[in-house]
């Protein structure tokens, strides 16, 4: 049963933009507060240089923004099932490997919550995406793997996993009324997974919900692709992307990608990235974007152009427009970007999303007209494009918002509970 004591373990949602940890006790919200009294802990690491430490959430997000000097780390989840997890990065000094920096990370998430809960713990369900990598199971079970090993490191005796729609559905049952056939859209920061479940009040307390799992399928597509897309359509372009060559062809864009996706950042800053810009530039026809670029580089603003994108996207959800203002890279200088330019940008990874909605519809053979609910959960389940996209597709279904942050870190609570006592 659920309710009789104290669970024996935690449920981890290691998110790419916002991590959480359940503990499921009888009468209480399963969520630990983790940072100042919120129930996230952004997935963020800053190493401080003048104090010598890594400094973790909001803490490291505001220590790099007051200009503290040092080394900020995001979106640390997409190094699973990527080349980067078998090598290191450089931070205080030190080779680092990256796989010791997820440790640092979800070390970080245990200490918070066995200092609230007055107790240590052993055993973890982990929350994972449907597919840590698309197309490749033998990336996907190694990016699984690597998080058993760092999380054994940690000192976890036990550890498992459940597919993160699955425990947003767990979640969501607590207060369903009557069986319902629900599709679970989660759109995280670096994936969309979905699962379609039966769920029903009489069987909450059923230990295995395996016939009760229709499908599951996802997408490697998340907030931070929304993020790089609208970075490149709306606000790269006023740094050179796009720019033409003397030769004619387009200026190299590795340079924008990268500054547009949270984890290689760095790369830009490197000596060798920007001695091969400075030679570029004579070869550019209008050199005022690139000499914005290097403006940039030379402020070393990439991660806080990067969250003013994120601002933007999560303030396009709600307005029709909202403009940056750059004039710490130059006076005046504006990238005006509107609902419709966001829209425009993330349409092709739309069209993936609405592909792979359709596979698991096909793959469980239920008609779309048969779904009862679509329940929206996940950091950017909110962009109105996506929702309606998907929406559309379930003709009689009725539309139900979870905790965008919290509803996989509380189902992942009580399977915890379920599998370990």
């Amino acid at each position: 049963m659920l309710h009789s004591s104290p669970a024996r373990a935690l449920g981890i949602d290691f998110g790419t933009s916002n991590s959480t940890v359940g503990w499921w006790r009888p009468g209480a919200e399963p969520l630990i507060e983790l940072e100042d009294g919120k129930i996230t802990l952004p997935s963020v690491i800053f190493f401080n240089v003048e104090e010598r430490r890594p400094v973790y959430g909001r803490l490291a997000l505001h220590e790099y923004l007051e200009g503290y000097e040092g080394r900020l780390m995001r979106s640390l989840k997409s190094l699973l099932g990527s080349s980067l997890l078998k090598s290191e990065t450089t931070v205080l000094g030190s080779a680092l490997p990256f796989k010791d920096l997820l440790g640092l990370f979800i070390g970080e998430l245990k200490k918070r919550a066995e200092a609230t809960a007055g107790r240590d713990f052993e055993s973890v369900v982990l929350g994972r995406p449907v597919y840590f990598v698309d197309d490749d199971e033998k990336a996907d079970q190694e990016a699984q793997n690597t998080l058993v090993a760092v999380a054994q490191k940690l000192g976890f005796k036990d550890v498992s996993f459940q597919y993160e729609p699955i425990a947003a559905a767990f979640d969501y049952e607590r207060e369903v009324q009557r069986e319902e056939l629900v599709l679970i859209v989660d759109i995280g920061g670096g994936t969309s997974d979905f699962s379609l479940v039966r769920l029903a009040p009489e069987r909450r307390e059923v230990a295995d919900r395996h016939a009760d799992i229709l499908a599951t399928g996802g997408v490697h597509i998340g907030g931070t692709d929304f993020d790089k897309q609208l970075s490149l359509q709306g606000v790269m372009p006023l740094f050179g992307y796009g720019s033409r060559m003397k030769s004619d062809a387009l200026m190299p864009t590795s340079y924008h990608l990268n500054l547009a996706t949270w984890h290689t950042i760095n790369a830009v800053y490197a000596q060798k990235s920007q001695l091969a810009l400075k030679n570029m530039r004579y070869d550019i026809v209008d050199a005022t974007g690139i000499d914005r670029l290097f403006r940039l580089i030379e402020q070393r603003a990439g991660h806080w152009l990067a969250m003013q994108v994120e601002a933007s996207k999560i303030e396009l959800s709600e307005t029709e427009r909202r403009d940056i203002d750059l004039s710490r890279v130059e006076p005046d200088l504006r990238a005006e970007l509107t609902r419709g330019l966001f829209e425009d940008a993330i349409e092709p990874l739309l069209v993936r999303v609405r592909n792979s909605v359709t596979q698991l519809l096909n793959s469980a053979d239920i008609a779309a007209e048969r779904v009862d609910t679509v329940f929206f959960t996940g950091g950017s389940s909110g962009v109105p494009a996506l929702r309606q996209s998907v929406a559309a597709m379930l003709p009689n279904a009725r539309h139900v918002d979870g905790n965008r942050f919290g509803s996989i870190g509380s189902g992942l609570a009580i399977e915890a509970m379920k599998r370990y006592g």
